[in-house]
């Protein structure tokens, strides 16, 4: 961000909103005195999630230009979950708070295992960066594709691995066949993400299922799911169920998406307990106890959830739309993102949308003329929409 084209003041921004300093809407942080508010009032659940729309765009839009390039979740937690913060709030003195075994307890009941499958964890990106470290600190070799989410192969460079990107295919989906032909006698780990980061491409089950029991017979997988609960597609399965058929397996999840907890970094690894164990080794520290009663909740409130998604799937629709009434190319998004082929560098997307106000990905090699947005709010994707046609003129 240090190309002055990227300056835009919170002054700047608020003029070209129509926001004066004096506007009388709350910061994001204020909101839960907000919503505590209309509680007392007796407005329903389903109300203040209705409101929470309104709230979200208003505060995002005075704390400066939309941030629409890390696949946030523009509706922040769950306002269960702000509640559930503030009654656990008595337990940050503590080591060994007991929210960590419970939100262990309650995330293994949501995927449907026993809780020793589970490891809690800072973030998923620390399922990551300890897989990274099991199985790659004495080097050998790792088959990821590419690009996908980057932290496991970043990892695992450090640690003097031999890393195996293999591009993908001609739809941008794993290739699958690829990546098989590259795990050898010393390949110690494979890296699926499904739906991957930064295509949003969700591959077909059977085929992933497939190459996935095969190659975790030569290497464990790790099978990174942050984007699981936007998923549409009927049908659709998490791998969880084949870590408890014993294969050597690691799904990976995160707060940081459907949850909106990307601040308080908590995480989960699913895998055998005896991958457990050895992934525990290498855990650099544990998740805040406030991430841990917010997720305890959140994982619970199943109404916000299915708010979020449904607004995700209507952001994301008017897009994919936009972009082919502009006769754009798009792959068929799953998550909560949407990758476009822009025609020019990924670098001129950013500072035209800079100057309107929204902040979207950046350069995704070797796809650098193509362009990643997250889903903001419905009001926001309005709004970004009828920018749209001019970043192609």
């Amino acid at each position: 961000m240090s190309d002055p084209s990227f300056s835009l003041s919170r002054r700047q921004w608020l003029r070209t909103t129509g926001l004066g300093l004096g506007a009388t809407v709350a910061l994001p942080g204020l909101l839960p005195a907000h919503e505590a508010t209309r509680v007392l009032g007796g407005v329903s659940y389903r109300e203040l999630l209705a409101r929470l729309e309104q709230d979200a765009t208003t505060a995002r839009r005075l704390a400066g230009p939309v941030r629409l390039m890390y696949n946030e979740n523009p509706f922040g937690m769950s306002p269960r979950a702000k509640d559930a913060v503030m009654a656990g709030w008595t337990e940050h003195t503590w080591y060994e708070p007991p929210i960590r075994q419970q939100v262990r307890e309650t995330f293994a009941a949501h995927v449907g295992v026993p809780p020793e499958y589970v490891l809690v964890t800072q973030g998923s990106s620390e399922v990551l960066a300890t897989a990274a470290l099991a199985y790659g600190v004495d080097g050998g070799e790792m088959v990821v594709p590419h690009p996908t989410f980057e932290d496991l192969p970043r990892y695992a460079s450090t640690l003097k691995a031999t890393v195996h990107k293999i591009p993908l295919d001609d739809r941008m989906d794993h290739d699958f066949y690829a990546m098989d032909a590259r795990i050898g006698s010393n390949t110690k780990l494979v890296f699926v993400c499904n739906p991957n980061n930064p295509t949003a491409t969700l591959h077909d089950d059977r085929t992933l299922r497939d190459f996935v029991t095969t190659a975790c017979k030569r290497a464990p997988v790790v099978v990174d799911e942050a984007y699981y609960d936007f998923v549409d597609v009927p049908g659709h399965r998490s791998m969880v169920d084949l870590v408890t058929k014993g294969e050597s397996i690691i799904v990976s999840r995160t707060a940081s998406k459907i949850h909106g907890l990307a601040g308080l970094r908590v995480g989960f690894a699913v895998a055998r307990p005896d991958i457990i164990e050895r992934l525990s080794q290498y855990k650099t520290g544990d998740p805040n106890v406030f991430g841990l009663h917010a997720m305890n909740a959140s994982l619970r409130d199943t109404e916000y959830q299915a708010f979020v998604k449904q607004k995700n799937r209507e952001g994301r629709t008017l897009l994919l739309d936009s972009l082919r009434a502009a006769g754009r190319k798009a792959t068929a998004s799953q998550g909560n993102f949407v990758f476009f082929h822009a025609g020019k560098p990924a670098a001129d997307m950013q500072r035209y949308f800079l100057r309107q106000g929204f902040m979207v990905g950046r350069a995704f090699p070797p796809y650098t003329d193509w362009c990643r947005v997250s889903i903001g709010t419905p009001d926001e994707m309005k709004a970004f929409v009828s920018v749209l046609p001019g970043a192609f003129a």
